[in-house]
């Protein structure tokens, strides 16, 4: 069957998959996926994940000068659980000039944003006095919200149409509440624009413990520079910013707004939708690189967005080897505390034999096959994997090829698409490759995984130089 065909069939037996992507389903709380950059206030046990962190410097004189000029606009956001108002996550946000708006991370309000009735918002201040929170906008793909609050700020943080100028290596303080200890204030660096983010993040490299984030990072005027946001765990402080101009884009659609909205679910869903089409065109704007693996070609994508890696495991006692050849996006998009998604990766695999007769390497490669996850119809998030199983061939090499689709419960339009081939023409070797598109459209899912069927392939035979025939007299006469 040709990959057309496979296509057709599959968008025929899903063409009721609307129906799957029901909104109203519960999500069910577990860590993020990518821990390298997680949002430093979650839902879950901030503490636990933050028990290395080191203590915050002490300020300099700069740093005192800037809280006392500021504390006053400093705010704790907290998330509460509706019965009981018990607190469930804790983050921080700032007021704008001297109206009653406050700049916060999208994270930090997710779960009163998707789950209004299980949760609502509270605000508290440096002196201690508190108040409800009314949510007014959210930007999801940049990570920011804006919210009312029952008072005004003293006018100290501004975000004016000219924004600061940054140049490199200069001092940044970024405040907030660590860990929920109390407000602090942390002394740093800038040092540019992050560009492996699909949307830009300004690199700050200075303290940012959970807690923290939606609090306001200002140069030592007191210019906003951008919003506290992530922090890598795997490095001593590396953080990352919000750059300001998307906050100052986010306040004047909420002063545009002729209403509020009354389901910010699909808000963010129609936030998502505009990311995976950015993201796909993005990616297919130039043909995928083809990189050799044995007699094989392989697509990939090599760029500032997507990083690629490569290993052999090639080992004594073992009678085959296996080169691994992967590619991934280094950011996603939060959702909520157990969902992170708009993020592509491929994955390629070269199995050959050094020992096994082709009986045997047939069941280990039919093994490293099976032995691939496409998720359960437990998960609260997405509906269980619907695959499609065919043997295609493209312009020069036959496949076996399963496709497999899960809808967002809560999100309509969205989908995971997992892609799975294995090369089928060779007796002692093989090679599989995986393509996984999280959060995008039907159309645009079938459209990646279509160029990416077709982009595998044997690689070119390299041809010999042709000798110029000599004749036998040497050319003599």
């Amino acid at each position: 069957m040709k990959f057309n065909e496979l296509a057709l069939a599959i968008a025929l037996s899903w063409a009721s998959a609307a129906a799957l992507a029901a909104p109203g389903a519960n999500t069910a709380a577990s860590p993020p996926q990518l821990a390298a950059a997680q949002p430093s206030a979650k839902a879950s046990a901030p503490a636990a994940d933050n028990a290395d962190a080191a203590p915050l410097p002490p300020p300099s004189s700069a740093a005192q000068h800037l809280y006392g000029s500021a504390k006053n606009d400093i705010l704790q956001v907290r998330s509460l659980l509706k019965s009981g108002r018990t607190q469930s996550s804790v983050g921080s946000g700032f007021l704008i000039g001297t109206s009653n708006l406050v700049v916060t991370n999208y994270h930090v309000v997710s779960q009163f944003a998707l789950d209004p009735d299980t949760y609502v918002g509270e605000w508290v201040d440096t002196s201690g006095q508190r108040g409800n929170v009314e949510l007014l906008a959210v930007d999801v793909l940049h990570d920011l919200a804006v919210l009312r609050v029952s008072r005004n700020g003293t006018g100290f943080f501004k975000i004016p149409e000219q924004l600061a100028r940054l140049t490199q290596g200069q001092y940044l303080y970024s405040l907030g509440n660590p860990l929920d200890l109390g407000f602090a204030i942390s002394e740093g660096a800038y040092n540019g624009v992050i560009a492996r983010s699909f949307y830009d993040q300004l690199m700050f490299t200075g303290p940012i413990n959970a807690g923290m984030s939606g609090g306001p990072s200002v140069t030592v005027d007191g210019a906003v520079a951008g919003v506290n946001v992530s922090k890598r765990l795997d490095g001593e402080l590396v953080s990352f910013l919000v750059p300001a101009r998307y906050a100052q884009d986010l306040l004047k659609r909420v002063e545009q707004q002729k209403k509020t909205p009354t389901d910010f679910t699909a808000v963010v869903a129609a936030q998502l939708l505009n990311h995976q089409r950015a993201m796909v065109d993005q990616l297919l704007a130039s043909p995928l690189t083809l990189k050799p693996m044995g007699p094989y070609q392989v697509p990939v994508r090599e760029s500032e967005q997507m990083r690629c890696w490569g290993r052999s495991n090639v080992k004594a006692d073992k009678p085959f080897t296996v080169d691994d050849a992967s590619c991934a996006m280094e950011s996603a998009i939060f959702v909520n505390g157990s969902l992170q998604t708009g993020q592509l990766s491929i994955r390629h695999q070269y199995l050959r034999s050094t020992g096994l007769d082709p009986l045997r390497f047939a069941q280990l490669a039919s093994a490293s096959f099976k032995n691939e996850h496409f998720g359960t119809n437990k998960d609260t998030r997405l509906t269980g994997p619907q695959c499609t199983e065919e043997f295609v061939k493209n312009k020069d090499l036959p496949l076996r090829a399963v496709l497999c689709v899960r809808a967002y419960r809560k999100f309509a339009g969205l989908y995971d698409f997992a892609l799975l081939t294995a090369s089928t023409d060779q007796g002692l070797m093989s090679l599989q490759s995986r393509l996984d598109a999280r959060g995008v459209s039907y159309e645009n899912g079938l459209r990646l995984s279509r160029v990416f069927i077709e982009s595998l392939g044997l690689a070119p035979v390299a041809r010999k130089p042709a000798v110029a025939a000599v004749p036998a007299n040497g050319g003599k006469q």
